[in-house]
């Protein structure tokens, strides 16, 4: 599990899968959708990772549904049930040693939806916050990491992304960002160059003269 041998500006999180384990609540309400309308849900479930929900339900949908109101009724659900949720291993104590004009939160999810999940899992809030509804295109466009940059005053290029899904980081190689993944809730290997840590356990960061940030093994 190599670290990037460099110092950033900034690091960008994902939430789902990167500082929260949500998988049971995200399982028990895609699957619940799915069953109603008539879905597979293993090809459904194997899709949306690291995707805004209406673009997912645009998808599999049938004909004829309203997927806004889908999505608003399918979101409700999710921030009605919290069973289950948790912070990834150490993501709490690993976010509260970083300066907090350093980091930013960069979520498919929903404003409300965010805000209720890292309340749920004891994850702090940042200053900067990029949610679905902040972004024309979602991940796997680059948009969010972009608008995540220019909220906190620094290069793209000087940030590293922290997430779990392929969508999450082809947006991170799109927008021209570093990256690394978190892989508590895989299940399987995931083809990426990129390096991986299974969660925050046992990091520490550096801070230079510029305040900008290094990882290091604690």
């Amino acid at each position: 599990m190599t670290l990037p041998d460099r110092s950033f500006a900034a690091f960008l999180f994902d939430m789902d899968g990167t500082l929260v384990n949500s998988m049971a609540v995200v399982d028990r309400v895609w699957r619940a959708w799915a069953a109603r309308h008539g879905i597979a849900a293993d090809p459904l479930m194997a899709a949306l990772h690291g995707v805004r929900a209406i673009e997912t339900i645009r998808r599999f949908a049938p004909a004829g549904v309203d997927a806004e109101a889908e999505t608003e009724a399918l979101t409700q659900a999710e921030i009605d049930d919290i069973d289950g949720l948790a912070e990834i291993g150490g993501a709490a104590a690993f976010l509260s040693r970083l300066p907090a004009d350093r980091w930013a939160l960069v979520t498919s999810a929903p404003r409300a939806l965010a805000l209720r999940r890292l309340a749920a899992a004891g994850v702090a809030l940042p200053r900067v916050v990029i949610t679905a509804e902040d972004v024309a295109h979602g991940k796997p466009a680059p948009d969010c990491f972009l608008a995540a940059a220019d909220r906190l005053g620094v290069a793209i290029g000087d940030c590293l992304v922290w997430e779990d899904s392929p969508a999450g980081l082809a947006a991170a190689d799109a927008a021209g960002a570093a990256a690394i993944v978190i892989t508590e809730t895989h299940h399987g290997p995931l083809d990426t160059p990129h390096p991986k840590r299974a969660d925050y356990r046992g990091l520490a960061v550096e801070t230079d003269a510029r305040g900008w940030l290094r990882l290091v093994a604690g």
